[in-house]
């Protein structure tokens, strides 16, 4: 019985999960634009998102601006994480509590800072502030995942190759800066996804006629949803599910090789 509700409880939450996405997907491919109406396979919404230029600019300028945000800030908070590693233990208690402070901020707080601030130095709203915007909430993520990687293991096998007449920069890269992939990997996709799943702080820092994608829909559903929108959060969706897929897929044989060679 404890496992017949087990299993039960988890589809539920399954279908509660998945349900609406599968309607969306569904619904991506109906030829009517109504959302209760059935009235044929279809891929002309598909068709109507890429020749939508508007549309298609936001996309390149939401997943461009994720890629070089997540870049710069995985550099610029892997950078700080080794830097404050050499800081009195009250030092970095400190930076890490600054750091957490934009964690805890309403993104609408930032938002609107972040606006104000590029205002009052004259600088005029567009692409570059919201790569900036992007850059700087994204930091604290990246400071969050590759901190806990500079532990005693890693300050002790750094020694070690010193002791074993390493210089520090081959020490480094050979050494401390395996160790610290796997956080580096986790903050550069932590700050991809929270930078394409962004509205709040892109809204108030992009100026007039750059959109992203939430920024894009958000226009589009006050004038009434399209299909076209349907298609749009499928891709997207895929997308996300083709690279999650990859990424277990590639940590699982990772794993596997470990084991053999234990």
């Amino acid at each position: 019985m404890k496992k017949v509700v087990s299993r039960a409880y988890v589809i539920l939450i399954a279908i509660f999960l998945y349900l609406p996405i599968a309607t969306l997907i569904i619904l991506s491919f109906n030829k009517s634009k109504s959302m209760s109406v059935w009235t044929g396979f279809t891929f002309d919404w598909y068709s109507e998102m890429i020749h939508d230029r508007l549309m298609m600019n936001a996309i390149l300028n939401t997943f461009s601006i994720a890629l070089i945000s997540a870049l710069i800030a995985t550099i610029i908070g892997t950078m700080a994480c080794i830097g404050m590693k050499n800081m009195t233990k009250r030092v970095q208690n400190l930076l890490l509590g600054f750091n957490n402070i934009p964690l805890l901020n309403a993104d609408i707080v930032t938002g609107i800072s972040l606006m104000l601030s590029f205002l009052a130095f004259g600088i005029s709203l567009g692409y570059t502030t919201i790569l900036i915007s992007h850059i700087t909430f994204s930091i604290p993520y990246v400071i969050l995942s590759v901190r806990p990687r500079m532990n005693k293991k890693t300050e002790g096998l750094y020694e070690a190759a010193l002791d074993l007449g390493a210089s520090h920069s081959y020490a480094f890269r050979k050494v401390v800066l395996p160790e610290l992939i796997p956080g580096i990997t986790s903050g550069f996709l932590l700050s991809f996804t929270m930078s394409v799943d962004d509205f709040i702080i892109t809204y108030f820092t992009r100026g007039a006629g750059i959109n992203t994608i939430s920024t894009r829909i958000y226009s589009e559903i006050k004038v009434g949803i399209r299909p076209s929108l349907f298609a749009l959060s499928t891709v997207v969706f895929l997308t996300a599910l083709i690279i999650l897929l990859i990424i277990n897929f590639k940590t699982q044989r990772g794993g596997e090789r470990e084991i053999e060679i234990f």
